[in-house]
C-alpha cells in the first residue's frame, strides 16, 4: 500500500521547471501501483505546498488536472516548460530524477 504522505513528500522535491511521472514516483516508492499514485496525486488539496501539476504521464503527455488541462498547461508554462500538442517539449531533459537511496 502506498502512503499518501510519502507521495506528497516526493512531490515536494520536484522543483519549478521540472516534471515527474506517476511511474517515477511509484518506482521510487518500490511499487508498480502507478494508478494508485495517480489517485493520490489527484486527491491533493494542498495546492500551495504540493505541486501536483508537475506530474505528467510517462510518455510526456500533460495528463489531467483537477482544474482542467488548460490550467495545468498554464501553470507548467509559467514555470518555463514548453508544451506542444499536450506534450512536454524536451521531456527527458525536464524530467526530475529522484535521488537514489
Amino acid at each position: 500500500m502506498i502512503e499518501k504522505s510519502r507521495v506528497y513528500d516526493l512531490l515536494k522535491q520536484v522543483p519549478r521547471g521540472k516534471i515527474t511521472t506517476y511511474k517515477a514516483i511509484a518506482d521510487k516508492l518500490g511499487s508498480k501501483a502507478y494508478r494508485m499514485v495517480g489517485k493520490i496525486v489527484g486527491a491533493n488539496q494542498d495546492f500551495d505546498n504540493i505541486a501536483c501539476h508537475r506530474v505528467v504521464k510517462n510518455n510526456g503527455e500533460v495528463g489531467g488536472y483537477v482544474f482542467g488541462t488548460d490550467q495545468k498547461i498554464a501553470l507548467l508554462e509559467s514555470e518555463g516548460l514548453k508544451i506542444k500538442k499536450n506534450k512536454i517539449v524536451n521531456f527527458n531533459q525536464k524530467l526530475y530524477r529522484f535521488n537514489e537511496v
